[in-house]
Order: structure tokens, then C-alpha cells, then sequence
């Protein structure tokens, strides 16, 4: 797999689907900054409703998918994702079918958002739930103080860009400022 960071605001993203799965994709697509270039095909009501009046309260067709870039679908029994899924591949869309890796050109990642701060882990879509598990305990080590963090050595690395500091002075002092503020020390788990 090749790791990337995609601009939302720059693609075409689609997501058909059902249930609760299909409802925390969306909230997380959301999160990642899709608004008005998100497509929701919500054939079940409380994804449509969750989605807002822009819903289509159906299933895309063929010409629908070709417009995309990324299509995520979940929550579909192989009757309704088998013919979205080779739709999207003969149109050159990317397309995950959530939980069925041979219909999965690219995997999502379990992610941990703190401002401009995104960690993520991935497992290549072989292991969902050991990612989530490295989430959860990475969640501890960056609390959400890791947002002001990120303003503030960004507003010191955007000074020292005005004074023209090369770029490997600024980072010893990133590095120091991290260092001695301690930011990388993750508290203990309990045994």
C-alpha cells in the first residue's frame, strides 16, 4: 500500500451504504473535511437522514460513479455492492467495499484527529481490529492538547520562514521544543 493524505476539497467522494457502519464512514469522511463534494447514496433512511437533504435516498448508477474519485461502500449485501463495485473499477474509480478485501483498491485507516494533527495505522486491511486497538492506546499518548501544539510550533516555523532560518535549524528547534516540553512521553497503561 502507498500511504497518502488526500484534499478532500480537490476530489469527487461517494459513499453507498447502509446501517451503522456506513453512518461512522460518514461521520468520519466528515470529520476529514468531505462537505459539499461528498455524494451520499443512502438507500437506508437513517443514513439519509444523517446525511441531509443533499441524500439521494438510492443506490448510484454507472454514469453517477464515473463522476467519482473515491467510492466507499458499506453496509450492502454482495447482490447490491457486486455491481457498484465493478461499475466503479471499469470507470477508473477507486472503490473500498468495506469488510471484502478483493473489492478494496484502497483501505481506510484508523486515524486519531487532533487539529492538523492526523495520526494514522493501518494494517493493509489485514487486521481492522489491531489498528483500532494501536488507536486507542495512541489516543492516550496525543491528547487533544496536541492541537495547540501543532498552532504553536506552526506559528513559530512560519517566524522563522519571515527571518529565512534554513529549514534544518528550525527543526532542531522543533526537536528541542518537543524535547524539553516532553511532549513525547506517553503515559503508562495500567497492568
Amino acid at each position: 500500500m502507498i500511504p497518502l493524505a488526500l484534499d478532500p476539497s480537490r476530489l469527487r467522494l461517494g459513499l453507498a451504504g447502509a446501517g451503522p457502519q456506513a453512518l461512522r464512514r460518514l461521520r468520519g469522511l466528515r470529520a476529514a473535511g468531505a462537505g459539499d463534494n461528498l455524494l451520499v447514496f443512502a438507500p437506508d433512511p437513517e443514513l439519509a437522514r444523517e446525511a441531509g437533504p443533499a441524500a439521494l435516498p438510492r443506490l448510484p448508477d454507472a454514469a453517477e460513479i464515473g463522476q467519482l474519485n473515491l467510492l466507499w461502500i458499506v453496509g450492502l449485501d454482495e447482490a447490491d455492492y457486486l455491481p457498484l463495485a465493478t461499475a466503479a473499477r471499469a470507470a477508473r474509480v477507486l472503490v473500498n467495499v468495506e469488510d471484502v478485501p478483493e473489492f478494496c483498491d484502497f483501505n481506510s485507516v484508523a486515524e486519531i484527529r487532533r487539529g492538523d494533527l492526523l495520526l494514522t495505522i493501518s494494517t493493509n486491511g489485514q487486521a481492522p481490529g489491531l489498528a483500532g486497538a494501536i488507536r486507542k492506546r495512541l489516543e492516550a499518548c496525543f491528547p487533544e492538547s496536541w492541537a495547540a501544539r501543532v498552532k504553536e510550533v506552526a506559528a513559530l516555523r512560519e517566524g522563522w520562514r519571515a527571518e529565512r532560518m534554513p529549514m534544518a535549524q528550525a527543526a532542531q528547534r522543533i526537536s528541542a521544543l518537543v524535547e524539553e516540553g516532553c511532549w513525547l512521553s506517553c503515559p503508562k497503561k495500567p497492568d
